[in-house]
């Protein structure tokens, strides 16, 4: 048959075949995260959403995961950040409706069984957390901690209170993330000024956080964060623009990445 009579059934196989091939290869590209250098700083972000399977219309219960960090290219220490903004698409919802919220002051000097006793009902997530610590006359070394995250209202917004704790040696940070509603793409944004007595805590070097929470709100199951997969009919699965950080330092400088992750329709 000559190219010429190719029916046109063939033809759109053909480019569906190819469309699939090509976004396979972005999204084998993001699987692995992302990285963005600026001068002699690396930062790094990954994350993915659970299931994949998604509706097209409508927002169903998810599990989010993010994780990064920020590495110099010849080893000295890591900046100070002043500044984190996460950015999450505008298909995701975080719903908190009859959710209980938790304060900064129930949270701050607890360790991690003493958070759990004054805000267990507002727990939406956990993690982990790597900073540097520097002392004067002393090389830098690390610390790590354990995350819990908590659902809070800030000045009448909503927000996520991150709570680490690190026995060794015993430290303990209260961050509130404030949520705003931006246009564009990443219309979710979690925003956390990080003031100078968080004492080594902005010198951070990874971070790892989990949010998920099911819940039961008069007589209705909910989950703490949903979304959707809004792809077009003709089509069983795509990708989209998953999340976004940047961070701005103590020296001006902002760096930021962003990574793209896929979803399957469900209907």
């Amino acid at each position: 048959m000559s190219v010429r009579g190719t029916p046109r059934r063939l033809w759109a196989a053909a480019f569906a075949f190819l469309l699939a091939a090509a976004v396979t290869a972005v999204l084998a590209g993001s699987a692995r995260g992302e990285r963005a250098q600026h001068g002699d700083l690396i930062l790094s972000l990954d994350g993915g959403l659970s299931p994949l399977a998604l509706p097209r219309d409508h927002p169903a219960p998810v599990s989010l995961r993010l994780s990064g960090g920020l590495q110099t290219t010849d080893e000295t220490p890591v900046p100070r950040v002043t500044r984190v903004e996460l950015g999450l698409p505008g298909q995701g919802v975080l719903d908190v409706r009859g959710l209980p919220t938790c304060l900064p002051r129930q949270l701050r000097n607890t360790t991690p069984a003493g958070s759990l006793k004054a805000c267990r009902s507002a727990l939406v997530g956990h993690g982990k957390i790597d900073a540097e610590v520097r002392l004067p006359n002393q090389e830098p070394f690390r610390i790590k901690a354990d995350l819990r995250a908590f659902n809070s209202r800030i000045d009448g917004r909503k927000a996520i209170i991150l709570h680490a704790f690190s026995p060794d040696p015993p430290s303990v940070i209260v961050l509130p993330f404030v949520l705003r509603l931006h246009a564009g793409r990443f219309k979710t944004r979690l925003i956390a000024n990080l003031p100078p007595s968080l004492g080594p805590w902005p010198h951070f070097t990874h971070f790892e956080v989990h949010l998920f929470r099911r819940y039961r709100y008069r007589g209705r199951e909910r989950s703490y964060i949903r979304a959707s997969c809004p792809i077009p009919k003709k089509f069983s699965a795509g990708f989209f623009s998953f999340a976004h950080a940047s961070f701005l330092l103590d020296d001006g400088r902002e760096i930021g990445t962003g990574i793209a992750r896929s979803c399957r329709a469900r209907n």
